[in-house]
Parts: structure tokens; C-alpha cells; sequence
């Protein structure tokens, strides 16, 4: 097994790293930057973005034909990581979500370049946001999509959609949506996707939901749909494929997360690491203490298995595999080992960990949600056993 990344990645890699440490880590220090949710003001981002364009550091993930790079997806984990060693990082490199899992999806979904030139290059381009609308309160969907009561009714060539949505990523300021409604009571394929543009009527948003942590780019909203139009040809793949349409899309952003989340683990030790080397007690630094090694050894060990796992499960979808277990055992192992990374940071690090001196703890509050975003790990828990009691032994197969 050879483990050593392709040449352009590692350069690539090496010059991300370069980017975040001079242009994206510096911001984090001015309270200036900040807009009221704590993150980067917009005309920030623009201008940080600007930047990367200039390196050519845009579109990872995306064809070259489109403006990407095209370096699949174990050149996404690679740079990933890296950009994430800021939280503002995967924004500068427009590798944030959901508009990473929404453009992934619309390029691998939209049926011609007419379609992808109005919805998906626009996102690329980074001259709109987006949102994916499939949560909803009351009873309706979370991990259970076939609990969805939103209805999109075919109505001619169009389709009314009425219902709600809750805890929807970056709603506020987006243009585009892709939105999940149920359009038959059938077990398997009473769910369609659609697309439709802020601009629309039919629909609003009620509330941005406070939140433990600090927020993406436009919050996570409650929305209600009260007669919203959506023409036909605004369909994603056919009726039916709603269930279809999210599997394609939450599955490589799962691992997206993992990604990311590795990068913000590892800038929560690199911050420990440093303080520990110089903060002095009982007559030597804390790092020479015996307690302290095992903290740092024992984080250190759980972010390496999390890089692996999630490396896997990359070079997986890479083979054309759906990766689904490996993505499972990756997002459990990943969203504990970001929570740990930050916790362990902050006892490490003392009152100053815990203070906002640092960005500690910020990821901190930002962790908790780690075990719960695109499935909650018992759900996942639940899908591996699922996947051990069909395959027994092949369960632990090698390679495909």
C-alpha cells in the first residue's frame, strides 16, 4: 500500500498550507473581520477569495472544464485538512458547506451544461450561495428522510410545494436551493428533489434558530413553503429520486466533514503543542510532565486514525465505490476525535484555552455538532451493524 499522495496534490497541499498560514490565520486575530455570528464579514471573505483565485487555489473538487481543479476526491481529503486549519479556510478555497456538497452533487446530477451554466457555475464562481432544504421540525425528517410531510403537488407543468424546514445551513443569503418534498405516500420513491432561486415567491424564511456555536455563512434557518412554484424542468434526475438525489449528495459530504474537521483537530493541538513547549511548572515545561505527554499522545493517535479512515474511505469513492461503511466508521471516529482534540486543547492550554484569546474554543463550541450534522453517530452505529450481520467475514474485507 503506498500512502504517498500524487505529485500536483502534495504541491497543491504545501501551497493551501502556505495560504492558510499567511492569508487565513492572520484574520482570525482582528475583531473587526467578524460579523455578529462570529464569522468572517463578507467583504472579508471576498477579498481573502480573491486571493486564492489568484494562486489558483479554487475549486478542488470540481472540473477543470468548470473553472476547478479536478483532483478527486484523496486530493480533496489532502487539502481539505490543510484549509481547515482555520474555520475560515474551506470558505477562502470555496470548499465550505453546503455549497461544497451542493456542487458536488448538481455536476454529478444536472443532465446538461444549459442547467449547470444556471445553477451549478454560479456557485462556483462564488457569486452565489446555496442550501440544501431537507430537515424539517415537527415530527419530520432528520436521519429518517421518509418522515418528510413538505408535498410538492403536480399541478400542469409546475409543482406547489407546501410545508416546512428547519436547521437548514446557510439559508439566509443563499439563491439557490435544492429542496426535498414528498410527491407520493410510496416507501422508497416518495421523495423528489427540486431546485428553485431565492427570488421566487411561495415561500419564506421564518427565523435564523440561535445556536450553541458559532454559525456558518447564513445561519441555519426555519423555512415555510406556502404555495412556492417550481417549474417541471426544475426537477433533479426523475420523480421519485428524492431518497436518490440525497444519497449521492451526503455521502461524499460526509466525508467533506471529515476533512475538515481533521484540519480543525489538528490546529487545536498544534495551539496546545505550542503552549505546553513553554508554559513552565514545577521547574520544567508541561510538556515535560508525564500526564501531558499521554493528553498529546493519545489525541495525536485518534487524529491519525481518523486520517486513515477517512483517506480509505476517499480512495474508495475514488475506485467508483459508494464507500458507505467506510464513510460511517470515518464520521464516528472523526466527529469524537474533533471534540477531543478541543477539549483536551483547552485543559492543556488552562484559563487561556478557555478564554477567547485562542481560537480553541471556538472549534470547541463549533465540535458539538460533529456527532449530530449528516447523521448522528448512533445512526451510523446502526448502519454498520446493519452492513455486519449481512456480510459477516467480508465485512473486513481488503480493498473493494
Amino acid at each position: 500500500m503506498d500512502f504517498t499522495l500524487p505529485q500536483e496534490i502534495e504541491t497543491t497541499r504545501l501551497q493551501v498550507r502556505d495560504f492558510v498560514e499567511k492569508e487565513v490565520i492572520p484574520l482570525e486575530s482582528d475583531k473587526a473581520n467578524f460579523d455578529a455570528h462570529e464569522n468572517l464579514k463578507e467583504s472579508v471573505v471576498a477579498a481573502v477569495r480573491e486571493k486564492a483565485k489568484a494562486q489558483g487555489l479554487w475549486g478542488f473538487q470540481l472540473p477543470k472544464e468548470r473553472g476547478g481543479r479536478d483532483l478527486g476526491i484523496v486530493g480533496m481529503a489532502a487539502l481539505y485538512e490543510e484549509a481547515a486549519r482555520s474555520p475560515f479556510g474551506p470558505v477562502a478555497f470555496n470548499c465550505a458547506p453546503p455549497d461544497d456538497g451542493n456542487m458536488i452533487v448538481l455536476n454529478k446530477i444536472l443532465k446538461t451544461d444549459a442547467l449547470k451554466d444556471r445553477w451549478l457555475q454560479p456557485i462556483i464562481d462564488g457569486k452565489v450561495r446555496s442550501a440544501f432544504a431537507m430537515t424539517e421540525p415537527d415530527g419530520g425528517c432528520g436521519s429518517d428522510p421518509s418522515l418528510t410531510y413538505t408535498r410538492a403537488e403536480k399541478v400542469g407543468d409546475k409543482w406547489i410545494v407546501n410545508g416546512r424546514k428547519w436547521f437548514i445551513t446557510g439559508a439566509e443569503g443563499a439563491q439557490t436551493f435544492i429542496l426535498v418534498a414528498k410527491t407520493s405516500d410510496d416507501e422508497r420513491k416518495g421523495l423528489t428533489a427540486f431546485l428553485f432561486d431565492k427570488d421566487q415567491p411561495g415561500w419564506e424564511i421564518v427565523r435564523r434558530i440561535p445556536i450553541m456555536g458559532p454559525e456558518e455563512h447564513g445561519g441555519h434557518c426555519e423555512l415555510r413553503f406556502d404555495g412556492l412554484e417550481i417549474p417541471d424542468e426544475n426537477r433533479l434526475l426523475e420523480v421519485g429520486d428524492g431518497l436518490k438525489v440525497t444519497q449521492i449528495r451526503l455521502g461524499t459530504a460526509r466525508l467533506t466533514h471529515c476533512m475538515r474537521w481533521l484540519g480543525l483537530a489538528k490546529r487545536c493541538m498544534e495551539i496546545a503543542g505550542g503552549y505546553v513547549e513553554n508554559r513552565m511548572s514545577f521547574g520544567t515545561t508541561l510538556s515535560g510532565h508525564e500526564g501531558v505527554q499521554w493528553m498529546m499522545g493519545d489525541v495525536a493517535k485518534e487524529i491519525h486514525i481518523g486520517r486513515l479512515l477517512t483517506m480509505n474511505a476517499a480512495w474508495k469513492l475514488d475506485q467508483g465505490d459508494f464507500a458507505r461503511k467506510e464513510i460511517s466508521i470515518a464520521k464516528i471516529q472523526v466527529a469524537d476525535t474533533l471534540h477531543k482534540a478541543a477539549d483536551t486543547a483547552i485543559q492543556l492550554c488552562g484559563a487561556r484555552g478557555y478564554s477567547k484569546d485562542t481560537i480553541i474554543e471556538w472549534i470547541y463550541r463549533y465540535a458539538r455538532q460533529a456527532r449530530l450534522v449528516d447523521g448522528a453517530s448512533e445512526i451510523h452505529k446502526m448502519v454498520l451493524s446493519k452492513y455486519y450481520l449481512s456480510e459477516k467475514h467480508d465485512f473486513f474485507k481488503w480493498g473493494l
